[in-house]
């Protein structure tokens, strides 16, 4: 019987896959990969881990940022609240003090003007009783002058009073 290389390259075919089993080959390439897929699983569990705890440090720190957010406008709200009600309270100070002021100027107006009236009277008497005394000097005789004169004095002290008070 003639064997031709097909038979031959079988044959050799046959002995590789025997000397590989033999050698339990495929059952070590089979572990190999095995443990390959268990270790790209693990990566893959743990990438889905980091993941997962990344997504959660993102979830917390936006949701900080919002709330900084939140705090940040309630704080401008309450400032800028605040800054109004002062500008209103200094608004009313300043027209509360303008008020007192003019009532105070009007005050004194009022008392300069009662000064300059009461002037005004004092000299104006006097200017009469002077020039009174000068014509009764001028024009009576000295007995009848002092009579007249005190009774004239008299009259103007109870008029004087009168208007004084």
């Amino acid at each position: 019987m003639v064997f031709d290389a097909t038979f031959w390259v079988a044959v050799s075919f046959v002995i590789f896959v025997g000397v590989l089993i033999y050698f339990k080959i495929p059952q070590n390439v089979n572990n190999l990969l095995s443990k390959m897929i268990v270790d790209i699983k693990n990566e893959i569990d743990e990438s889905e881990k980091l993941r997962k705890e990344s997504k959660k440090l993102l979830d917390n720190a936006q949701s900080k940022l919002n709330s900084v957010s939140v705090e940040t406008k309630k704080i401008l709200d309450q400032a800028k609240s605040e800054a109004d009600r002062l500008v209103i309270d200094m608004n009313d100070k300043f027209h509360k003090s303008a008020e007192i002021k003019k009532n105070l100027s009007k005050i004194k107006i009022s008392q300069m003007k009662e000064t300059a009236i009461k002037e005004i009277k004092d000299n104006s008497i006097r200017i009469a009783i002077n020039s009174v005394k000068k014509i009764i000097t001028t024009s009576v005789d000295k007995s009848k002058l002092d009579n007249l004169f005190k009774k004239n004095l008299e009259e103007t002290k109870s008029e004087l009073k009168k208007i004084n008070s």
